[in-house]
């Protein structure tokens, strides 16, 4: 990436509007985000180019975005996380701690950081579908209070802006691990606990059906040709979802149906349940390889 360039440089660059000519940030924009962040920040165009994303650039030469801000970030929030998880549990060992530090510091989590914080109201873009993913998003986490553990699929972008601002944070803080985390443990609050920790729901169905002795196959590779993933127990058909952008999404949905259909239905037997099916498509695909889950 070219080297920073202050905001006040290109505003007098800018003076005349030539084509391909980028706005700075309005001043008031900058403020608003000091204050939702809790942090003044000596060199304001900081908050300006973490909130720069590339396509805001369309359809001229790109420029300076805040990738460079989202790498810093996310490296520091994964340290300051891992501190504070060692210190809360202290008899917790490696494999809880890591699912406690993922969920605080996940895509989605971040994600709703930026709208429930209202952070998302200042990226700077031209993306021409990303206001409509945001919209679905914030409708859909309402459904999961702390965390849907792997059934919503977030833009990226808003786990992003959050990283880089962070990492913007950093920077201007002459490194500043403390004060990082005091702005982040703000915005982040509440953090996910042991006691709201989810389940992911093809770890619990496995769980479930070792428990109850069943057997669980879950069939992904027809995703590419209908986007749909199915859950077999003992070969019964249980539970599926379409998802068409992610394969992974979509067999954690079809894992949930199946989870949520074997608990309504325990005093059935196999033969007796009605397949649930969970549906979501989507015009642009992601197309994964394929593969098969057993276990018995």
């Amino acid at each position: 990436m070219a080297p920073h360039v202050p905001r006040e440089h290109r505003e007098q660059h800018g003076k005349d509007a030539p084509p391909g000519f980028i706005p700075p940030m309005a001043a008031e924009d900058v403020a608003a985000v000091e204050a939702i962040l809790g942090y003044d920040f000596a060199d304001k165009s900081l908050v300006e180019l973490a909130l720069t994303h590339g396509s805001f650039y369309y359809p001229y030469r790109p420029g300076d975005t805040y990738e460079r801000l989202e790498y810093l970030g996310d490296g520091v929030l994964t340290c300051l996380m891992s501190r504070e998880v060692f210190r809360t549990y202290r008899t917790l060992p490696p494999g809880p701690l890591t699912r406690l530090r993922a969920a605080n510091v996940d895509t989605e989590k971040l994600a709703r950081v930026a709208v429930l914080r209202g952070l998302h109201r200042f990226l700077r873009h031209k993306a021409p579908q990303l206001e409509g993913q945001i919209h679905v998003f914030i409708k859909e986490m309402c459904k999961y209070p702390v965390h849907s553990n792997g059934l919503l699929d977030p833009p990226k972008v808003l786990s992003d802006i959050v990283e880089s601002l962070i990492g913007a944070i950093y920077f201007d803080s002459n490194f500043d691990q403390e004060e990082v985390w005091r702005v982040f443990r703000n915005l982040a609050d509440p953090l996910i606990s042991l006691e709201t920790l989810g389940k992911h729901p093809v770890s619990e169905l496995f769980e479930f059906c070792q428990k109850t002795r069943r057997g669980v196959k879950i069939m992904k590779d027809e995703w590419d040709k209908n986007l749909k993933v199915e859950v077999l127990i003992d070969g019964e058909l249980v539970g599926s979802a379409t998802y068409a952008q992610k394969k992974e999404i979509a067999q954690n949905r079809a894992a949930k149906a199946a989870l949520d259909k074997l608990k309504e239905t325990m005093g059935q037997t196999e033969s007796e349940l009605a397949p649930a099916d969970v549906s979501e498509p989507f015009d642009e695909l992601d197309i994964a390889g394929t593969l098969n889950t057993n276990a018995s």
